[in-house]
């Protein structure tokens, strides 16, 4: 049985390393110190299993590894200070054991970690290639078009995903920002300096958005689809209809166009942002099929967008930001181009 340890502390991985080595059927084929590190080491290696604390960097506690077992679809044991035995009840793919102290690691703790991975993974269910598959193999729907929205924080957190999109992005990209009038021009202007490898400019009613450029919304205008061309490109319109929730643009505007007219062939990003706006967006884009990606709180300057999203079941993902552009390539990019 392959597993991947995931540990903030060297001394407690050795300790697991040098016991587990006890057990001919265990082959240990990472040991990693954070969430990152541990999503990408999944990723790369196909473990049968993984072994996590429930508290370390970039994991925001049990409920991110539940989630992470689910959409990787592999096991996990979760080492928790407490006895969770009671919170098996979220996943018949996850299993907790109650990590002891430093000091006090017996051959009992091991043989009981050892009978739990064999027990998840003897009863781990198949695949669903619609889900699992789909989630972490690069083989997914045919997206057609990338909506991004954000608000406090968001010019920093978009410019970073944008930039690593790398160079010749193949879709359009629909941006809402929460922004102050008289404000647009100038952030538009800093996207350009910040982010060479892709053409940013103010979205203009009526224009046909095009693959590799970001449109963003002018302030005080809600961006939104009009309708699709033969071509596949939108074609878009500026509103002045009143402001959803005391915000225009809003991020919920445009969401809710594209998921009416893009349905599973929408990818939309709802990154760090104050209150709610894009929350229910995002359950719609996924209800029609569609995919979604929420900022993780441990890389957002303010959660509560990202948060809301997630409370109403509108998040596919939740990944850091540096995870994020690695994913939507992952996600568009068939051929591996960049």
């Amino acid at each position: 049985m392959k597993i991947i340890l995931a540990d903030d502390s060297a001394v407690v991985r050795a300790i697991f390393e040098q016991n587990l080595k006890n057990y001919p059927n265990i082959h240990i084929i990472s040991s990693v110190s954070n969430g990152k590190r541990l999503v990408q080491a999944a990723k790369e290696s196909l473990p049968d299993a993984l072994v996590a604390d429930s508290d370390m960097p970039e994991v925001e506690g049990s409920q991110t590894l539940i989630f992470l077992s689910r959409e990787l679809g592999v096991p996990v044991v979760i080492l928790t200070e407490q006895n969770g035995q009671n919170a098996q009840k979220f996943s018949n793919s996850v299993s907790f054991i109650e990590k002891p102290p430093l000091n006090s690691y017996t051959k009992e703790f091991f043989d009981s970690l050892v009978e739990k991975l064999a027990n998840l993974t003897e009863n781990r269910p198949k695949k669903d290639s619609s889900h699992s598959e789909r989630a972490f193999s690069g083989k997914t729907a045919d997206f057609k078009i990338l909506c991004l929205g954000a608000s406090t924080g968001g010019p920093t957190a978009v410019s970073d995903v944008l930039k690593g999109l790398g160079n010749n992005f193949p879709l359009p990209i629909l941006y809402a920002q929460h922004i102050e009038i008289g404000a647009d021009k100038a952030m538009a202007q800093w996207f350009c300096s910040v982010c060479p490898n892709i053409k940013i400019k103010l979205a203009e009613d009526g224009e046909e958005a095009k693959a590799g450029t970001v449109y963003m919304a002018p302030a005080d205008k809600h961006l939104v689809i009009e309708y699709v061309k033969s071509n596949g490109n939108p074609v878009l319109s500026l509103s002045n209809e009143e402001p959803e929730r005391f915000l225009r643009p809003a991020v919920n505007k445009l969401f809710r166009s594209a998921s009416k007219l893009y349905g599973k062939n929408c990818l939309a990003l709802l990154l760090t942002g104050m209150g709610q706006d894009g929350a229910e967006g995002c359950k719609m884009i996924l209800d029609k099929g569609g995919y979604t990606i929420v900022e993780d709180k441990s890389t957002c300057v303010v959660f509560g967008m990202p948060q809301a999203a997630i409370e109403l079941g509108g998040a596919k993902e939740i990944l850091p930001r540096p995870e994020i552009p690695i994913r939507v390539n992952e996600l568009v990019r068939k051929d591996g181009t960049e």
